[in-house]
């Protein structure tokens, strides 16, 4: 049995091809009453009907991909597995709980919170713990990785506080947890198979 099968390799490959076509097509579509460094992705779904769903069709077909890397990664722990798939389901719950165009909303920020966490811990509980892991499982790369996105919702919340750069903030994290995925599947597909 391979490492990981094919249909994970397309998905991973197309979350985060999804998460830029979508939020940038969605923000040409909001047009410039939308800010893209200081508002929040979630903020598109709250202003034109297009600009909703786009950002709704995005949530949704980013949160498959998560679903589907999770099933077809077979190298990584069934903890970390379970973690990705679950961030997954949250971005198509999210969908469900579009922010306000002003102030803020309990469902949707505890959404954010559960996905962000998720997300951020499916690295290490992934990590494969015996020696020739592929490299993207092993331990001190998926540690790292979540302690770096840890940081970044770190960074987050206070720009989110200060009423800063928290477009930027949440691009930069998003951005991160969509490609992760990504390099433990190359990773496992360029790591020789167990004998």
């Amino acid at each position: 049995m391979g490492y990981v099968t094919w249909w994970a390799v397309v998905s991973s490959g197309c979350a985060p091809v999804l998460l830029v076509a979508g939020s940038t097509t969605a923000t040409v579509l909001e047009g410039p009453t939308y800010n893209p460094v200081r508002q929040t992705i979630s903020v598109l779904a709250a202003g034109r009907p297009a600009g909703y769903w786009t950002l709704t069709v995005m949530l949704v077909a980013l949160g498959l991909c998560h679903v589907a890397t999770a099933c077809g990664l077979r190298a990584a722990a069934l903890a970390g597995r379970i973690a990705l798939g679950a961030g997954g389901v949250c971005a198509m719950v999210l969908a469900l709980f579009p922010a306000p165009k002003t102030g803020g909303s309990f469902s949707h920020g505890s959404v954010v919170a559960v996905g962000f966490t998720l997300l951020a811990l499916w690295p290490i509980l992934a990590a494969d713990r015996r020696a020739g892991a592929p490299w993207g499982l092993r331990r001190v790369p998926s540690f790292t990785v979540s302690g770096l996105m840890v940081l970044g919702a770190g960074w987050f919340l206070i720009e989110l506080q200060v009423h800063g750069a928290a477009g930027v903030a949440e691009r930069v994290l998003t951005i991160v947890q969509s490609l992760w995925p990504v390099v433990v599947v190359v990773s496992c597909l360029r790591h020789p198979r167990r004998v």
